[in-house]
């Protein structure tokens, strides 16, 4: 009972903030414990709350893993060429002007998915509509490469 008293003292007198011996005394003692436990106990093991997709116990090869994203959709453009005007110019066009771009005639197309370049290809006509013949895919590597400049 003495010793609670004199702690409740020592607590009274003393300024917030500073650390008392006795909340040494705990960290210390709380540390040895922790010194105790094998390494490989206190290793961050996962939580296996996602299912495995792949491997030995997977629900399927990587068919099922595709099938899971075959129907996103994503945005195809088709890149003729690019050319930048002022808004004077812009404002001056009407019917029939005619805009140069730095394509060349005959020059490959660029083909984008998501605005990411992924091929290169040539005009064709199907049934009345404009379509585009691959004619190079770009690698990833090659992208890659392209990034990295």
């Amino acid at each position: 009972m003495a010793d609670e008293m004199e702690n409740i003292e020592n607590m009274g007198n003393a300024d917030e903030g500073q650390i008392s011996e006795d909340d040494w005394a705990a960290a210390m003692a709380e540390q040895a414990i922790t010194d105790d436990v094998p390494a490989a106990a206190m290793e961050a093991q996962p939580a296996n709350i996602f299912p495995s997709f792949g491997g030995p116990g997977g629900n399927g090869g990587m068919m099922n893993e595709l099938d899971m994203i075959l129907d996103i959709p994503v945005q195809i453009t088709v890149e003729l060429g690019r050319t930048k005007i002022t808004i004077k110019n812009l404002l001056q066009l009407a019917h029939g002007s005619v805009v140069e771009l730095d394509a060349m005639a005959g020059e490959p197309m660029d083909v984008m998915v998501n605005g990411t370049l992924i091929a290169q290809g040539e005009v064709v006509v199907v049934n009345d509509k404009f379509g585009i013949r691959l004619t190079d895919i770009i690698t990833p590597s090659e992208r890659m490469r392209k990034i990295n400049r």
